[in-house]
């Protein structure tokens, strides 16, 4: 395995670590006793939104980081699920968790 991949693999773990915890801090703050003062609780549903939000990318986000994980492990982690070419690692060094190459993430945008 080359050194580019275990500093991406190092990366993409601390990354995953920090949306681990943030998730688990969104899920205690929307898991909290809801206020009794009626003007607070419409506050509160404003804000659980946001954090329902947050909450939601970050489990997408957390998907990628444990796909390309995967995809280091296996041997592939430059190669494109589209259309099977290379994803240059400048690509791969701005989003480490692509998982397409530039072509094909236009042709699905």
């Amino acid at each position: 395995m080359s050194k580019n991949y275990d500093e991406f693999r190092q990366r993409l773990q601390s990354d995953q670590q920090d949306i681990e915890r943030r998730i688990a801090n969104i899920t205690r703050d929307l898991t909290r006793k809801a206020s009794a003062d009626w003007s607070e609780q419409a506050q509160e549903r404003e804000n659980d939104e946001v954090l329902d939000a947050l909450g939601n990318e970050s489990v997408i986000e957390l998907r990628l980081i444990k796909k390309a994980l995967e995809r280091i492990e296996q041997g592939d982690y430059e190669v494109c699920s589209g259309c099977g070419g290379n994803i240059p690692m400048d690509r791969l060094e701005i989003m480490p968790y692509v998982d397409l190459c530039v072509q094909c993430a236009e042709r699905q945008a």
